[in-house]
């Protein structure tokens, strides 16, 4: 079982900064053994993919609407994961969810689908005023 604790969200100005972090209280496998991802909902959306970070923490992937925009990291040691995110639009307002898959073998894959993770944070939410 995993449960997962967004922190961080807030009202921003247009181009303003936030770090979101998740920590992450595992049983069974080490925190190294779950790829983690951000997702984002905005209202009358569907939930979305942000970015993906593997298990090692060398590989991550985040979608174009965010690229150059938002950083993916994780400290492994800390069981938790972080959204660096950076000249923010009035678009990026949603909640953000933080997503927790198990890989019991290969730690490298990023993973992009909802139906991939099977924990999921109760979300944080994140405002951009224009």
């Amino acid at each position: 079982q995993v449960q997962l604790v967004e922190s961080g969200g807030g009202l921003v100005p247009a181009g303003g900064s936030l770090r979101l972090s998740c920590v992450c209280a595992v049983s069974g496998y080490p925190f190294s053994n779950h790829a983690m991802a951000w997702f984002r909902q905005a209202p009358t959306k569907e939930r979305e993919f942000v970015a993906g970070i593997a298990g090692t923490g060398i590989t991550t992937f985040q979608a174009n609407s965010v690229k150059g925009r938002f950083t993916i990291s994780r400290d492994n040691t800390k069981n938790t994961v972080y959204l660096e995110m950076n000249s923010l639009k009035p678009e990026d307002t949603a909640v953000y969810y933080c997503a927790a898959k198990l890989v019991r073998y290969y730690t490298g894959s990023v993973y992009t689908g909802e139906s991939d993770y099977d924990y999921w944070g109760q979300g944080t939410q994140v405002t951009v005023s224009s």
